[in-house]
């Protein structure tokens, strides 16, 4: 078997993600093995890969989904979107500049800035020169290279698309959804979120706004988060292939808890895997309250979620600051604009209720750009271009903008447990006091410092290591004055293969996988009627 699927959505949000990760786990269940492949994601919510680079979260997720490693290939272009319009464009995991929208799809004259020090140092022929060039189609190469690369090595290799392959005034640029489908010969798989309504007349209008070209390939849809009695929906699919000429691939019904690591924003983090499962009930006699301050363009929210899985963790996000006064721990998460963040937090009153709670000695955690908040000084010539900006004084660190992005994936102790984590950052903090907190085996300091209830990091995703998970909220409730105990078997691992496997029972269960298995193996299939008008000239 060598073959390919693209999940392309009606519109953002429609499920991709979660259905290529669950087709995924279906094929790696049957002994196929599989990768997943997204072209180009914008997204703040990245993970580091043991190499080095940079890629989106999901597309990690995938890659743990398919039961493999995680690698550059699997998203070769990740936009990480700022201030004033313009997004930090990663190339195959390492930054090259900054750009605007109209820069990037190619649609106007040179709107960027003076790109990165690593991207100046790149050959003439580097995917950072062809992108200066600001032409979205030049990076088509690349990303062609990488899908060939893969499918060289894997059986079948399973790609999302980004937004809707009807953007038709992106359609020249394009190198996501079809553009990527027709240069690579994809069959295409069109999901649509009838949770929201008018999922037919999407379908319909979706492939009625493709080129004929792009038409031949979009094989049929598949239905996503439908309530209901399936038996009554069945006409419409029906009536749906009668117009179309193009069947359902199956009907998945809607499940909570199934957004793990999708791409962006408050609403898909509120609405997360973990924090909707139902977990036991606590194990002392108290729970805890943690307020997560919802900061401008915060980014990986995820770091979070390992808390909410602990029975008695109760996690919500704030953006006012008479909400932190019953939570028993504030988190200050990453950010793409640790200064923007810092400002929206003084102008919303929470960096006085911060620092209130830090002198009355309750908890306070920072995360990257969180921990870069809570120092002294930020001198920052690289993301906001502020220059000195005073922190909130919690902590004895000054942070200095580099560059060159920080980009790796440590290891160490802390209170005497073992933590991993993954480093995405500009900011470089030297730290002139406080107690160490991530450490080396002889407890020499790694990263980050502790004083009193505040604590602060760089290491996205510690809180998933379980020992220090459980360490670190006793000491949080200690702090707080709660009766709380960690439950001493949660494994956030094992819970993330459950929901994984979740995704797996959704496709084998309710998608047509017979059928799904021959578009994989031989392509779309032949003689796909034309629906009118097609794209415009």
């Amino acid at each position: 078997m060598s073959g390919g699927l693209l999940i392309a959505g009606t519109t953002s949000d429609a499920g991709k993600s979660v259905v290529t990760a669950g087709i995924c786990r279906w094929l790696a269940r049957q002994g196929v093995k599989v990768a997943p492949f997204k072209a180009q994601n914008m997204s703040l919510n990245s993970f580091v890969t043991r190499e080095g680079a940079e890629i989106g979260r999901a597309q990690a997720m995938q890659a743990q989904a398919a039961r493999v490693e995680p690698t550059a290939l699997m998203n070769p272009v990740l936009l990480k979107p700022g201030g004033d319009r313009t997004s930090q464009v990663v190339l195959m995991g390492r930054p090259v500049g900054e750009m605007s929208a109209r820069g990037f799809f190619g649609t106007a004259g040179p709107a960027e800035r003076p790109p990165s020090a690593e991207a100046s140092a790149g050959s003439a022929a580097s995917p950072g020169d062809r992108l200066r060039g600001g032409r979205q189609e030049a990076l088509l190469a690349t990303v062609l290279d990488c899908l060939a690369q893969l499918r060289g090595t894997y059986d079948a290799v399973i790609c999302e698309g980004a937004g809707s392959p009807a953007e038709i005034n992106l359609r020249r640029t394009d190198i996501v959804n079809m553009g990527v489908a027709r240069n690579a010969g994809l069959p295409v798989l069109v999901v649509g979120d009838i949770d929201r309504g008018g999922v037919f007349a999407s379908f319909f209008g979706t492939v009625a706004l493709l080129s004929p070209e792009d038409q031949a390939l979009v094989a049929g849809f598949l239905v996503n988060k439908f309530r209901g009695d399936v038996s009554l929906l069945e006409p419409g699919l029906d009536m749906l292939h009668g117009l179309t000429g193009r069947r359902s691939y199956g009907v998945l019904p809607f499940r909570h808890g199934l957004g793990i690591d999708e791409e962006d924003g408050l609403r898909v983090s509120l609405r997360g895997a973990v924090r909707e499962s139902a977990v036991s009930s606590p194990v002392g006699e108290d729970i805890l309250r943690v307020a997560v301050c919802a900061v401008p363009l915060m980014s990986n929210f995820t770091d979070v979620d390992a808390l909410a899985a602990e029975p008695g963790v109760v996690v919500r996000f704030v953006d006012r600051a008479e909400e932190l006064a019953d939570a028993d721990l504030v988190i200050v998460p990453g950010t793409r604009g640790t200064v923007k963040a810092l400002a929206w937090l003084r102008e919303r009153g929470l960096a006085e209720a911060i620092t209130r709670r830090a002198a009355e000695g309750r908890p306070v955690l920072g995360i990257c750009g969180g921990y870069q908040i809570l120092g002294q000084h930020i001198e920052d010539e690289v993301e906001s271009r502020a220059g000195h900006v005073d922190g909130l004084g919690l902590l004895p660190v000054r942070v200095r903008f580099a560059r060159e992005k920080t980009l790796a994936r440590p290891a160490g102790e802390a209170f005497g447990e073992r933590v991993e984590g993954y480093e995405i950052h500009h900011g470089v903090a030297e730290v002139t006091g406080g107690d160490p907190f991530m450490c080396d085996d002889e407890g020499n300091s790694l990263d980050g410092c502790r004083v009193g209830a505040v604590w602060g990091t760089h290491w996205h995703g510690s809180l998933e290591s379980d020992g220090f998970r459980r360490a670190f909220l006793r000491e949080v409730a200690a702090a707080a004055g709660r009766r709380f105990v960690p439950a001493p078997g949660t494994s956030f691992a094992a819970l993330r293969e459950e929901q994984l496997d979740l995704l797996g029972d959704l496709i084998e269960e309710h998608a047509d996988t017979d059928a799904l298995w021959r578009l994989i193996e031989s392509g779309a299939p032949q003689g796909l009627p034309f629906i009118p008008p097609g794209a415009p000239a």
